[in-house]
């Protein structure tokens, strides 16, 4: 069996577009008829320019190769141009087509993903949500409200949550690390506090932050959540400033989590020794599954446990659940529950009560509407995720605006 074509599809969720502005979808075709999907996260480029670096390591490092020799592929796309270091937009165009490889392996032996990474450790995987606007609260009063986000937060409780996550720090810019605003510092307080009163010990509050602030900046922000006992303070510093993320865990009780805009086992390693215990690998890029399995491995040696990034849609959903169900560190796992996510797969796999069982069928169990996908094509001009140029606002406030939805 050989890798025989590469089809990539460029898909757009429907407003409000929870997963991002658009979702980069990979089918491979063996020259034995069996097909396996996969999807890229997040890139640095435009989707037309992703599509050629796609199509490129495809052609140079897979074509005509045998899926089982992922280990091989990997070693060619990481070491190509005399790189041999983490490269985000090749680890995630890789990421993307090792996933297809592991489907097809999958389905060529009748077995679940899972099955072929050590089995089934996990029969049942904790799901945690970012809290989403419901039908009847305003955008944008929505993402500085937290009396709206306590009442989505009880929402998702009712449906059986554990964990939420929020995000009322502020802006992300490109101007790297600052420090936030007391406006920004009371805003979060005070969403901690009143998720916490909605939630009481039914759920954990997971704190996100998306690499905003020095660490300085970091560790003044924890000390004014730490009194509601956050299960973890996520990516406080830039994603490369090692010593910065060191600095704040050591300076706070709230375990800091990070990762989701890293790629390979080394820079995972350095999280690990930065003393950071909760890693969270987005499967679409960290250079895809099997590279996510050293990395919870490597983690698991540490003493700390991985969740899952998600912020794309449901095929990398699929392949982060394959990766958790080996796990014996899993904490929990990223979900977003759209319509679009679910009729994408067909609804072959389901958030219930909070918790998700592993599919048992081959591949990755999922059944892609690849006339669906086609049918929603992206025509903007945006990344998948934009960060802003205007610098944090002293004076007037700010507002992260939940992931760049669209209304």
């Amino acid at each position: 069996m050989r890798l025989d074509s590469c089809d990539i599809i460029i898909t757009a969720p429907p407003a409000p577009g929870w997963g991002g502005q658009y979702w980069i979808l990979v089918k491979l075709t063996t020259d034995t008829g069996l097909i396996g999907w996969g999807e890229c996260y997040a890139t640095s480029v435009g989707p037309d320019a992703m599509r050629a670096v796609i199509a490129d390591v495809f052609n140079r490092h897979m074509a005509g190769e045998n899926p089982e020799n992922i280990e091989l592929m990997f070693r060619r796309a990481y070491s190509a141009g005399f790189t041999q270091r983490p490269d985000p937009t090749v680890m995630g165009a890789f990421s993307g087509l090792e996933i297809a490889c592991w489907d097809i392996l999958g389905k060529d032996r009748g077995r679940p993903v899972w099955a072929l990474l050590g089995g089934k450790m996990n029969d049942r995987l904790r799901a945690y949500s970012y809290l989403y606007p419901l039908p009847h609260h305003p955008l944008p009063d929505f993402w500085t409200s937290p009396e709206m986000a306590a009442e989505s937060a009880g929402d998702l409780i009712s449906r059986g949550y554990t964990a939420v996550k929020f995000d009322p720090a502020g802006p992300y810019t490109i101007r790297g690390g600052h420090s936030p605003a007391l406006t920004d510092i009371a805003l979060s307080a005070s969403f901690c506090r009143a998720i916490r009163e909605a939630v009481g010990t039914k759920a954990d509050l997971l704190f996100g932050t998306h690499g905003q602030f020095t660490a300085d900046g970091a560790i003044r922000l924890a000390q004014a959540i730490a009194a509601y006992d956050p299960l973890w303070f996520e990516e406080p510093v830039p994603p490369d400033d090692w010593a910065g993320i060191a600095a704040v865990q050591a300076a706070t009780t709230i375990p800091v989590s990070a990762g989701e805009r890293l790629t390979t086992k080394a820079e995972f390693a350095a999280l690990l020794q930065a003393g950071v215990r909760i890693l969270q690998p987005a499967v679409g890029r960290v250079g895809g599954i099997w590279e996510g399995k050293k990395i919870a491995t490597l983690a698991e040696a540490a003493g700390a446990q991985i969740a899952p990034h998600l912020y794309a849609g449901p095929i990398e959903w699929a392949a982060n659940i394959h990766l958790a169900t080996s796990c014996p560190n899993l904490l929990m796992i990223e979900t977003i529950e759209t319509a679009f996510h679910n009729d994408l797969i067909k609804g072959a796999i389901k958030v219930e009560g909070g918790f998700v069982r592993p599919p048992d069928t081959p591949g990755l169990g999922i059944e892609v509407d690849e006339d669906l996908a086609r049918a929603h094509p992206y025509t903007g001009t945006a990344l998948h995720l934009e960060m802003q140029e205007a610098p944090c606002d002293y004076a007037q406030g700010n507002s992260f605006a939940g992931g760049a939805p669209r209304e």
